[in-house]
């Protein structure tokens, strides 16, 4: 049997393989037929160039609906699909490629100048470009291929895809799925979602981690299901296209911007049956806001790179604003204290998961995988939670820092240590607060050393120059000391209420 995750996506298409599976913004359509031809010449491409079995595939382009297809036909062809956020600048690219060693790299035509040195540098011998409208080298190159290919067996336990999730201590960690673990969960989902022919999911989305990739992606893929794509998320574009719609899936901040939309009301959801809200806690007041304005409950869930979908509330049963639900089938939770203990309802403690679902392991880095897992096999999240009467889990922080913007993850030590480089930066203390557009706006403390004079818009240039727009702070606050506790460790806490509003 083969267990590959596109043998199992692909017996899923539908009979009519000439039917729409995916309609672009710009009125291009793709057929069933379309995208297993596609996913062929990519593949019988990636077959030509005699990589090792098993070789990481990195991208770092733009959404396009040729990106999915390279994105199946690198499972197709039994290698590792490895997805790079599009706002990664060179220092994090550098250290990607340094990493993981990916045999092929496939980048933008805008930032091949400054990709290909470095992929060349690292020992990546193919670099292929690809653009948002479906062209570049890559496509060039495939074009030549047959667009007929026998899908590569593959057993479950066999590594599919490696995410890079930030680590606390500054250096990314790649998080390893096997084809087991996203084909287990795509289908729990499929089943829980109650996926059927005819449903038509709009796509805005992106697609480089796991909500859009895997969770939205497979959700439309394996129920046979058309996609509108969109190549990113525009409150104005959405309204538009969601009355040819029945669900969408968006991080808390497209909800916010939704409802700041005039055009959105009841009219528009009309012919939509799910909206499913991900990467970042939802408010409650957005939920209810929600509700009053659709007279739709927006599904929220709980996932994490790690472990893809782990809880959601439920589709028949009732969705509780606040909450993320309960764990889904084949999935189990728990929280437990300091101690290992197991902790219940309503107290508050460390979440800890174990399922098919859950990633083996951070690639290359075996110490730091066994301190993630328990002795008995369960995996440490990281977050802090507690259960209702009713069984549903709420997330109450996080114990390790992590700032979630946007629906994107940011962690503070990463930050910090470009700052702390800095001419004339003593240290620095990085913090998430409240804002209503992105759930929390990345903002940093820094500390002058003496005589210096620090300027917070030249701070704020420096980093944009070096790491990700979405991780670049909002604010930079200079300041002559930080609080500390009778220990000497900063109490970032204090600094999270007196920036509070600010």
């Amino acid at each position: 049997m083969n267990e590959n995750l596109y043998a199992l996506i692909a017996a899923r298409f539908p009979a009519d393989l000439d039917a729409c599976a995916v309609e672009t913004h710009d009125a291009r359509y793709w057929t069933w037929s379309d995208l297993d031809r596609a996913t062929g010449r990519i593949a019988n491409l990636l077959a030509s160039l005699k990589l090792p079995a098993g070789s990481r595939v990195a991208v770092q382009v733009d959404k396009s609906v040729e990106a999915l297809c390279l994105y199946l036909a690198t499972l197709r062809a039994g290698h590792v699909f490895l997805p790079l956020n599009s706002a990664y600048q060179q220092a994090e690219i550098d250290y990607f490629v340094e990493n993981a060693e990916p045999a092929v790299v496939v980048c933008t035509p805008g930032n091949h100048g400054w990709i290909e040195p470095i992929a060349r540098a690292r020992g990546s011998k193919h670099v292929f470009t690809l653009t948002d409208d479906g062209r570049g080298t890559l496509i060039e190159a495939a074009a030549a291929h047959r667009d007929a290919f026998r899908t590569v067996v593959r057993r479950a336990g066999d590594l599919a895809a490696i995410l890079y999730t930030s680590g606390t201590t500054g250096r990314s960690k790649g998080a390893m799925l096997s084809h087991g673990n996203l084909s287990s969960n795509a289908q729990v989902l499929n089943h829980y979602g109650r996926w059927r022919r005819g449903d038509v999911l709009l796509h805005a989305l992106p697609i480089f981690h796991v909500h859009g990739l895997f969770v939205a992606s497979h959700g439309a893929l394996m129920s046979g299901s058309k996609m509108i794509w969109l190549p990113r998320f525009d409150p104005k574009e959405v309204v538009r296209h969601l009355p040819r719609a029945s669900v969408f899936m968006g991080v808390p901040t497209m909800y916010v911007r939704l409802l700041d939309e005039p055009s959105f009301d009841a009219q528009t959801v009309r012919s939509m049956r799910l909206f499913v809200s991900g990467s970042a806690p939802l408010l409650t007041d957005t939920f209810k806001q929600f509700e009053a304005r659709t007279g739709q409950r927006i599904l929220e869930r709980y996932g994490m790179s790690e472990t893809v979908m782990l809880t959601s509330n439920p589709y028949d049963g009732n969705r509780v604003g606040g909450t993320v639900g309960l764990p889904l089938p084949g999935v189990s939770v728990r929280i437990v204290d300091d101690a290992g203990v197991e902790l219940a309802a309503p107290e508050i403690g460390s979440i800890q998961v174990k399922g098919p679902n859950v990633f083996s392991g951070y690639w290359r880095m075996p110490e730091k995988t066994r301190e993630e897992f328990t002795g008995d096999g369960w995996f440490r999240t990281g977050d802090v939670g507690r259960w209702d009467a009713n069984g549903y889990l709420s997330i109450v922080g996080r114990s390790k820092d992590l700032i979630i913007t946007g629906g994107y993850n940011v962690y503070p030590k990463e930050i910090e240590s470009y700052l702390d480089d800095m001419d004339g930066v003593a240290e620095s203390a990085v913090i998430g607060v409240p804002h209503r557009d992105f759930g929390e706006a990345v903002t940093a403390v820094v500390v002058r050393k003496p005589g210096a004079v620090l300027d917070e818009a030249a701070i704020v240039a420096s980093l944009k120059s070096r790491i990700a727009g979405f991780k670049v702070p909002k604010r930079v606050h200079v300041v002559d000391e930080l609080p500390r506790n009778a220990m000497g460790k900063v109490q970032k806490n204090e600094l999270r209420k007196r920036y509070a509003t600010g």
